[in-house]
């Protein structure tokens, strides 16, 4: 297996979630809202109401806001990449992936606008070798032709394989899985119920990264075919892998 390492972007590499909370507070004091308010959007948020057209025809009609729905999504669009956060020891992991002979790229759902800024302002641009974006191919995980570009854009093809690393289960992992990679499942609490079918469950980036380098270290790594069949093999038996970070 080659070493490719496709990461999601939004609460795998960045924490969108505590941007969100920022920017909320933000759009409550600049409103002129009850504090509850904020509550209420962070409600909202964890509803399943993440494509914010929706959510923000929701907020306009909650509070009877004069501007238009276009006009609070394309702010919202325009402030989210100065909040978010890439932990200065995820780049730091990233840069030595690729240092170590691992092609790595972002392969994240979203406008084109608000993903692509969060990778440049965050530093993340400085330490992949590619990204592909939803919101400027035309296709969205867990779409395998996404994967594909971005296996692409690293210079490899993807049936070569590789890993996917993301917290949706179904855009980040079963998207994975049918492009033919090994995955990694971020689970932040957020699916308790969720039957996961990754190679690795864990609860922070930094843990996959870390299963990224022992498996690149591995005696037959890459392309030893044999040696993955005994993996594959060993996995069944064994049961999938998780790691919590306390």
């Amino acid at each position: 297996m080659q070493r490719l390492a496709l990461f999601d972007l939004d609460n795998t590499l960045v924490n969108l979630d505590e941007a969100f909370q920022v920017w909320a507070k933000e759009f409550v004091e600049e409103h002129d809202l009850e504090s509850e308010a904020a509550d209420w959007l962070l409600s909202l948020d964890r509803a399943g109401y993440p494509h914010r057209e929706v959510f923000f025809t929701k907020v306009r009609d909650r509070f009877t806001l004069p501007e238009s729905v276009d006009d609070l999504w394309s702010r919202y669009r325009q402030r989210m990449p100065y909040l978010v956060r890439c932990r200065p020891e995820v780049r730091y992991e990233l840069s030595r992936l690729r240092a170590s002979g691992w092609k790595v790229a972002i392969v994240t759902n979203g406008t084109a606008d608000n993903q692509l800024g969060k990778i440049q302002r965050t530093g993340l641009a400085e330490v992949v070798d590619a990204y592909a974006l939803s919101g400027l191919e035309g296709i969205r995980k867990p779409d395998v032709g996404l994967f594909e570009v971005a296996a692409q854009r690293c210079g490899v093809p993807l049936e070569g394989g590789g890993w996917m690393v993301g917290d949706h289960p179904v855009a980040d992992i079963s998207g994975g899985q049918a492009a033919g990679l090994r995955t990694v499942w971020i689970d932040r609490g957020m699916w308790p119920d969720h039957e996961y079918g990754a190679d690795h469950v864990v609860t922070d980036v930094l843990q996959a990264m870390e299963i990224l380098r022992t498996e690149g270290d591995r005696p037959g790594r890459p392309g030893n075919a044999d040696t993955d069949l005994a993996d594959e093999d060993a996995n069944n038996r064994s049961g999938r892998s998780r790691t919590t970070m306390d």
